[in-house]
């Protein structure tokens, strides 16, 4: 197994929004809370020492939620490191929220997400908010409608000082030029990796616009069952884990591609970060290029 001795860095740091300075490994914390993202996790005070360890290998981008718990996460992100390192990059989203059964309902009407608003800001300790990604779309990805009225609502409150930047998730490319026809957008966050590559327009156009891409479910959806001999074999090459060529070939593949593995445990953790400093030849690649042996 790869463990270079750099941390979250070792890949380099991008400028989120043009003025926030975050390594390209972070970390997402949604699999803080319980199974599903619902309810308390088993262990608080393993929660509480994964956000600690990842703060003190360089990650300075943490990926939240309030409806991840819901409100269990930001609260133990509070616990763990209020007061916050003065470079570290709070991400957080809003649209959805939770029912008691842990169903994932929209909630995306100009009042609610108002309030997801407010109440991120309360949880998490803050002021401002870094960034505040919208999330549209269904549970199995992007649907064509407009996003504009939502949108606006996340610009008055950018403008009220609330929120430093503004994002997109789970759109669409013309639901992504819509948002950027209203206001700058700082970052998409999109279903994309080494398995799942129909986003790959969206990349090209976030990186050539300067904007952040960060790809959730990095490791996520069927990726151990269909990665195929040629990843396993690039990995035996380097000593690593298929995981962790997954994150390196992302890294690779477009500067402004910014990642956050979850996970609720420390050795995983040291896993996900040691992979930035997993360097893939030119050979790695090609042999990547197409997993046709899926």
């Amino acid at each position: 197994m790869t463990t270079p001795s750099t941390g979250a860095g070792a890949a380099g740091y991008w400028q989120l929004g043009g003025d926030l300075p975050v390594a390209r490994l972070g970390y997402g914390a949604m699999q803080l809370a319980g199974p599903g993202a619902f309810g308390p996790p088993a262990d608080p005070d393993g929660a509480v020492a994964v956000l600690r360890r990842a703060v003190e290998l360089g990650v300075n981008h943490i990926d939240t939620s309030d409806y991840y718990g819901p409100f269990v996460v930001n609260e133990l992100i509070r616990t763990a490191l209020h007061p916050y390192p003065e470079d570290l990059v709070l991400v957080t989203k809003v649209g959805a929220r939770r029912d008691a059964s842990g169903a994932w309902l929209p909630a995306d009407s100009p009042p609610e997400l108002r309030q997801a608003v407010h109440d991120n800001l309360t949880r998490l300790g803050r002021d401002q908010l870094d960034l505040v990604n919208l999330r549209v779309g269904g549970l199995v990805g992007p649907q064509e409608e407009p996003l504009a009225e939502r949108f606006s609502v996340l610009v008055e409150l950018q403008k009220q000082g609330l929120i430093r930047h503004l994002g997109v998730s789970n759109v669409t490319a013309a639901q992504f030029a819509e948002a950027r026809q209203i206001a700058p957008v700082a970052c998409v966050q999109n279903y994309f990796n080494i398995v799942q590559r129909d986003d790959a327009p969206i990349v090209e156009a976030c990186t050539a616009a300067g904007i952040g891409y960060v790809p959730f479910f990095p490791l996520g959806g069927s990726f151990s069952q269909v990665a195929g001999k040629r990843v396993d074999e690039v990995a035996q090459r380097h000593g690593a884990t298929a995981s962790q060529v997954a994150l390196a070939w992302l890294l690779a593949h477009s500067p402004a591609v910014l990642l956050i593995p979850g996970t609720s445990r420390v050795a995983h953790l040291e896993q996900n970060v040691a992979a930035a400093g997993l360097v893939l030849t030119e050979q790695d690649l090609a042999d990547l290029a197409e997993l046709d042996d899926r």
